[in-house]
């Protein structure tokens, strides 16, 4: 039997990869199709795939909002002096901490939403949110725009302040596909009151 360590290994690695590659990519929706296209591969393949085991056969892909260009924003980070832990989906506290807030303008509206980082070795900056679809077209938890642990970023620029959001890459956490996995919720400094129809949908 493989191992599943190495397995989930594996799966990091690819993922990691997946992002490197569309980093070195031009913005737009022929990027974003192929994207998803290798994404929905590797959910539908991979041992280490959040989908079910029993599930994956039938798996066609996950589903999606069309490409939206004003979906892509670059928000200013303003750094935090206090730090709060983030609760995950089984209400005990774990290693991220509030290191700030990112600020950006969507849809004609002026937004933020908290900025983490995972503590811990390496670290990384995490950005989960909810919208006006989460518990109706997206899952009631929330989605993750950025999870730099897994490289899933799309990159910054220290000298400028700036991180770039793209919620046409807005995905659901694995615990939406199977309770097993242990997800963190979207604390309410991380919630916008618009809808956001674009990225990962039920």
């Amino acid at each position: 039997m493989p191992s599943g360590y190495l397995e989930l290994l594996d799966w990091r690695r690819r993922v990691a990869e997946l992002f490197t590659d569309l980093r070195r990519r031009p913005a737009g929706a022929e990027t974003l199709t192929w994207f998803r296209n290798e994404k929905d591969r590797l959910f539908r393949e991979h041992p280490q795939s959040p989908i079910p085991q029993d599930q994956r056969a039938a798996f066609r892909g996950l589903v999606y909002w069309p490409y939206d260009a004003s979906a892509r924003v670059t928000a200013r980070f303003i750094e935090a002096t206090t730090e709060a832990a983030l609760t995950h989906t089984a209400g005990d506290d774990i290693a991220f901490k509030r290191i700030g807030q990112l600020m950006f303008e969507l849809y004609g509206q002026q937004l933020s939403l908290a900025a983490f980082w995972i503590a811990g070795y390496a670290g990384g900056l995490f950005v989960p949110f909810k919208d006006a679809t989460s518990g109706h077209e997206t899952y009631g938890a929330g989605r993750y725009l950025l999870d730099t642990i897994k490289s899933a970023d799309l990159g910054s620029d220290a000298a400028t302040d700036t991180v770039i959001l793209d919620f046409n890459y807005a995905y659901h956490p694995s615990c939406t596909y199977d309770p097993i996995w242990v997800c963190p919720l979207a604390p309410p400094d991380s919630r916008l009151a618009i809808r956001v129809e674009a990225g990962e949908r039920l």
